[in-house]
């Protein structure tokens, strides 16, 4: 890529081994552990699936009776009980599934030989795997197809009724108003549950429960008006919180585009372990790369609770850190949508040059990455006309800066939840604005001395310092520290603790085994 930045490439290394030199400790420690959701998250690989009459899930199931004969035995994996169960019993998945959720207690049955257990979990794994690869052939099949209809940025709009149904509709009318990318809010908290909810669902509040059959409702849905648009409609769902790599097994399974997936967001915005959600993102990450799924991180939150003119460098510095630990799960640059966002007050003067030098910054460093660009929103208020102006100027900056997922803002953001007006009011700007500048990326030059290149000078080398900093210090005692966003949060504190699980001698996971075997990982 030409630079446009003349942003000093020894201190873009440097920034990378700093990143990789505080990401490896962390690396080490999520080897050696696993969570009740990474087990969870396996055995729905495996065909898990259903709820008992009380709607506990079937993974829920099997692990809760693991870990009530003996927490240690959750150490050697759940999938040995799983499969056992399925040898001895001489049950379907189906049948299995069945019932456990009507009573049947794995524990129950004596372990047979360990080659037979063995032999079926490869067959489980081989289906699992042809699944998630047809998917994948499907959508790359699709956008070869659409490819004379595909943009950048992408055009990425937000359902969030509660309802899947409503969601449809919604989803429905945004891509037919020319969204690329369809996300679908989870109801508020379900990042805090340890399970995930089953079936369709229509009750949700501030948006809709991830579930298996809510992405294939809305996936079938978004594949019909693909074809009547003769574009293909990716689908975006949340990959985070508790159960961070069952939704990643879920959303491989039924053909997800794009995932949320970042822990430091849980971490910092959900006060969820850190041990334990840093070994959920990755096992999820690796599901991801085998879907060829693209996550989504979320440093623009950062920007909620710090000054985004005085704290831009925590952004870099987590993307710098985010890249590492997504190539540690076999994640391609292709994979990294890297987040950022348009959040400076807009009284700061000279402020659009500011967000222009960030962007640009970005884009420089992380080349290849399909970059996630996120509006104005904490300073926006209810002077819709306002709004309407911020974002015209954020559609300006991403297109200039050829960012890569735009996620559109709405005029009415501190208001209401939009309407379908409001989104088609924020499809037709941005349109309006991109399609008159096409090509400003290629025309447009920055002066050596001006503000937009010595900002980005100025954010880079304030990136190193803290990275410095957080390296001498260890990336877990600097998020104890409050070094991220300002929030704090203690190693041994937060959400799902207790669910964390270190890998004892006998662990096993084969599908663990198969995705680092296809991602080539641990050569």
């Amino acid at each position: 890529m030409r630079t446009k930045l003349h942003l000093p490439k020894d201190r873009v290394d440097y920034a990378r081994q700093l990143a990789r030199k505080i990401t490896a400790p962390v690396s080490e420690f999520i080897d050696q552990h696993s969570s009740v959701t990474v087990e969870r998250a396996t055995l729905r690989l495996a065909g898990a699936d259903g709820a008992n009459a009380d709607g506990v899930p079937v993974p829920n199931l099997v692990v809760d009776q693991i870990r009530a004969a003996d927490p240690a035995l959750l150490e050697d994996g759940a999938a040995v009980r799983y499969v056992n169960a399925l040898l001895k019993t001489g049950s379907s998945v189906d049948e299995l599934n069945s019932k456990i959720a009507g009573g049947l207690d794995v524990m129950g049955l004596a372990l047979g030989e360990r080659a037979a257990i063995e032999r079926k979990a490869a067959e489980l794994v081989d289906a699992a795997i042809a699944r998630v690869k047809d998917n994948r052939a499907h959508r790359d099949r699709k956008l070869e197809e659409f490819r004379d209809r595909n943009h950048k940025p992408l055009l990425y709009l937000i359902v969030a009724t509660g309802n899947i149904y409503e969601d449809v509709k919604q989803a429905t009318a945004a891509a037919e108003q020319g969204a690329d990318v369809i996300a679908v809010i989870r109801t508020t908290a379900q990042s805090l549950l340890d399970y995930v909810p089953y079936g369709p669902t229509t009750e949700g509040f501030g948006g809709t429960y991830a579930t298996q059959e809510n992405f294939r409702i809305m996936r079938a849905a978004l594949d019909e008006v693909s074809e009547k648009e003769k574009r293909y409609i990716l689908l975006t769902n949340y990959a985070s919180g508790l159960c961070m790599p069952e939704i990643a097994a879920m959303g491989a399974l039924e053909r997800l585009d794009m995932m949320l997936n970042d822990s430091m967001y849980g971490i910092l915005f959900r006060d969820i372990n850190m041990y334990r959600t840093f070994v959920d993102q990755k096992f999820s990450r690796m599901i991801n790369a085998q879907a060829g799924i693209i996550i989504n991180t979320g440093e623009d939150n950062y920007l909620t609770t710090s000054d985004a003119y005085e704290k831009a460098f925590t952004v870099l510095a987590s993307q710098f850190l985010n890249e590492q630990f997504g190539f540690m799960a076999g994640l391609p640059p292709r994979l990294l949508g890297l987040g950022h966002a348009y959040e400076m007050d807009p009284s700061i003067k000279n402020g659009f040059l500011y967000q222009l030098g960030e962007a640009q910054m970005a884009r420089e460093i992380f080349p290849e990455h399909p970059l996630k660009y996120m509006p104005p929103t904490k300073f926006m208020s209810g002077d819709v006309f306002k709004g309407y102006a911020m974002n015209t100027l954020f559609n300006f900056v991403s297109k200039a800066t050829n960012q890569g997922i735009h996620l559109l803002g709405m005029l009415t953001e501190a208001v209401h939840t939009p309407f379908m007006m409001d989104r088609y009011l924020a499809v037709e700007n941005a349109k309006y604005v991109m399609n008159n500048m096409e090509d400003f990326y290629d025309d447009v030059e920055f002066r050596k001395d001006g503000i937009v290149v010595r900002r980005a000078h100025d954010v880079l080398n304030q990136t190193i310092a803290f990275l410095e900093e957080v390296e001498a210090m260890g990336l877990f005692d600097s998020i104890e520290r409050g070094m991220f966003a300002e929030v704090k949060r203690p190693k041994d504190g937060g959400k799902g603790f207790e669910g964390l699980v270190r890998k004892g001698p006998a662990y096993w996971n084969p599908f663990e085994a198969r995705l680092k075997a296809e991602l080539g990982l641990g050569k």
